[in-house]
């Protein structure tokens, strides 16, 4: 396993692509939250400013978890690039030739997929804390909600995973890219309501990347409607978990077959 991160390692570490990505991620999320905690903190109700107590503990991990699943884009655009990138430049060839099987080279991209992932949770763990205690003013509640921070990284290994089924599946970056963002942002949408609508128990929220938003839902709203005393309906996330679970190893297998049925 080491080996395998080792090499995808060098591969990537003089890739500016790759830096200018990950740049835009590290960035791009804490500024959006920062705007939105101070820029819109003037919004309240009852003397209370909305948005800024949604960056205090242990809301803040609900928030930056939700506006956190739109940046983890950028990871899932880089492994598309990362993964077409083989097969453009005939490196997954290269690494047969060096000793590798086919499964070693999806392995590597598994681990990437995973490593990647788990430095976006590091990542949003650090923010989280910084601005939870910014606007708290003390640790008391630091891992109140701790469940988000888990959800997060099942969120990220989703995107970036469905990111290298398509990647592998279609082999050319930018068809690869808009295909990923359509489905994303335009086709599950519209699956889902239909599912929801012509079946009913809200069986669309089951589609492959919404099974993961489900467990990081827009939380202001939530908290508004706390405020002024309405009732919240609480939701089951074990079951989004788990389909979130199978989902990626779908995937898993559906490469896994991709790699040893077709030709390089």
């Amino acid at each position: 396993m080491q080996k395998l991160l080792s090499i995808e390692w060098l591969k990537l570490k003089n890739y500016r692509t790759f830096w200018i990505l990950i740049a835009l991620y590290a960035v791009l999320l804490p500024m959006l939250n920062y705007e939105i905690a101070n820029s819109m903190g003037n919004f309240k109700f009852n003397g209370m400013s909305v948005f800024t107590k949604s960056y205090a503990f242990p809301e803040v991990w609900s928030n930056m978890g939700y506006l956190g699943s739109y940046f983890i884009t950028f990871l899932a655009i880089l492994v598309i690039i990362i993964t077409t990138n083989e097969y453009t430049f005939k490196t997954n060839r290269q690494n047969i030739i060096d000793g590798w099987k086919r499964i070693d080279f999806l392995n590597a991209k598994v681990l990437l997929v995973l490593m990647l992932s788990l430095l976006a949770t590091i990542y949003f763990f650090i923010l989280g804390s910084g601005f939870g205690l910014a606007y708290s003013g003390s640790a008391s509640n630091l891992f109140s909600g701790y469940d988000k921070i888990f959800y997060f990284f099942l969120l990220s290994v989703n995107y970036l995973g469905f990111a290298m089924m398509i990647a592998m599946w279609i082999k050319r970056s930018g068809l690869a890219i808009s295909l990923f963002l359509l489905y994303a942002i335009m086709i599950e949408g519209i699956l889902q309501k239909i599912l929801n609508w012509k079946l009913g128990n809200n069986y669309g929220d089951f589609l492959p990347l919404q099974s993961s938003d489900e467990l990081l839902p827009f939380p202001m709203m939530k908290m508004a409607a706390g405020m002024m005393g309405a009732n919240v309906q609480v939701t089951m996330p074990q079951y989004f978990v788990t389909a979130t679970i199978l989902w990626c190893g779908v995937y898993y297998f559906i490469c896994r077959s991709m790699l040893l049925r077709r030709d390089w």
